[in-house]
C-alpha cells in the first residue's frame, strides 16, 4: 500500500513538474483529492477536505488555478455560477472535453466520458461555432 502511494505522489509530482510549476505539497494534495473524486468538485469541496490538513482556502483555490492554466485541471461551470474543477486525462477517467449531467433536483454533477457528441450538418449556417461545454440536465437515478 505504501508503495503505490508513493508511486501515485511521485506521478502527481512528475505531472507537475512537466508543465514547469513547482511540485509543492498544496499541488500534490490538491491533485490526489481531485483524482479520487468521481465527478468535478467545487473549490470549496476541496477546501473542505484540504483545510483540516493544513491549507488554506486561497491557497487551495490560486493552486486551483494555477494547474487550470497549465492544462493540468479544466474548470466548468455548469449553470449554477459555480467553477468545478477536475482532472484532465491521463488516468483521470476521461481524456479532453466531455459532457456532464446535472440532476435538477438533487444537483448531483456526473461526468459522461463514455458519451461521445457528433455534431451533424442539418442545413447550412454560415457561423463557426466550437463546443467547449455539453451539459445535460434531468433527475438522476435516485431522484427520478
Amino acid at each position: 500500500m505504501a508503495d503505490s502511494h508513493a508511486d501515485e505522489v511521485a506521478a502527481i509530482r512528475a505531472r507537475i513538474r512537466g508543465t514547469g510549476l513547482r511540485s509543492t505539497s498544496a499541488r500534490i494534495a490538491v491533485l490526489q483529492h481531485m483524482q479520487a473524486a468521481s465527478a468535478p468538485l467545487t473549490h470549496a469541496e476541496i477546501a473542505t477536505e484540504l483545510v483540516p490538513q493544513g491549507f488554506d482556502k486561497a491557497t487551495v483555490y490560486r493552486n486551483l488555478i494555477d494547474l487550470t492554466d497549465a492544462g493540468i485541471v479544466s474548470r466548468s461551470e455548469l449553470g449554477d455560477h459555480v467553477w468545478r474543477f477536475e482532472v484532465r486525462g491521463e488516468g483521470a477517467g476521461h481524456d479532453g472535453e466531455h459532457p456532464h449531467f446535472v440532476c435538477v433536483s438533487c444537483g448531483s454533477v456526473t461526468c459522461l466520458g463514455d458519451v461521445k457528441i457528433t455534431p451533424t450538418k442539418k442545413k447550412e449556417w454560415a457561423g463557426i461555432a466550437d463546443i467547449s461545454e455539453v451539459l445535460l440536465k434531468g433527475h438522476c437515478v435516485n431522484c427520478a
